[in-house]
Formats: C-alpha cells, sequence, structure tokens
C-alpha cells in the first residue's frame, strides 16, 4: 500500500527552476527520512539529497547552492525546488521514503523525468 508518487518533472531551459513534489501514502510520514535521487541514461543511480525526520538535510555537491529539500509534514509530501538547472541535472528523479530505524522499511516512486534543454 506504500506508494511515493512523483510530480512535477518536465522540460525545461538551461537556467530555469522546476519543483518536484512527492506524497506518501501508507506510512506514518513523521518517522520517515526522505530522500531525492536521479539516474541519468546509462548512469548509475545517484543520491542528490536527504531530509531526516528532524529537518536535517543533506546535498551531493554538484547541487549544492541550486536545490532545496523540503518537506510539509501535513501534507505527507516532501519537494524538490531545482533552481539554475543545468544539462547535467537531465535524468529520471526518484522519491525515497526510509524508516528512520527501520531501513528495511524503504520505498521508492517510480520517477518522473527531469529534461533540461535549449
Amino acid at each position: 500500500q506504500v506508494q511515493p508518487v512523483e510530480s512535477g518533472g518536465g522540460l525545461v531551459q538551461p537556467g530555469g527552476s522546476l519543483r518536484l513534489s512527492c506524497a506518501v501514502s501508507g506510512i506514518m510520514f513523521s518517522e520517515y527520512d526522505m530522500g531525492w535521487a536521479r539516474q541519468a541514461p546509462g548512469k548509475q543511480r545517484e543520491l542528490v539529497t536527504t531530509i531526516t525526520k528532524d529537518g536535517t538535510t543533506n546535498y551531493v555537491d554538484s547541487v549544492k547552492g541550486r536545490f532545496t529539500i523540503s518537506r510539509d509534514n501535513d501534507k505527507r509530501t516532501v519537494y524538490l525546488q531545482m533552481n539554475s538547472l543545468k544539462a547535467e541535472d537531465t535524468a529520471v528523479y526518484y522519491c525515497n521514503a526510509r524508516h528512520w530505524t527501520i531501513s528495511t522499511k524503504s520505498y521508492w516512486g517510480q520517477g518522473t523525468q527531469v529534461t533540461v534543454s535549449s
């Protein structure tokens, strides 16, 4: 029954912005750390950013200063604000929910395509 659902992907020009959303049903959302990963064609999946249940954030160096992860526990939703987008940000972006103490309770969304191109 656990189904993270991403939305907000699309085509954007270099330098543009997108905001991704991920809504999660079927879990106690406040007990889960959340994150975003991405996978470009022919490349390994890369963890981009995480936010803990307490609000602590972490980012891969390549997106620091450009991406911001946030969460709204009331809406059971995590967001990824992406600014100053570059062509190398093009990937399928996946949302993850992982229980803060029970790591086996980890769920991935189906992904949303982000394409940065002029």
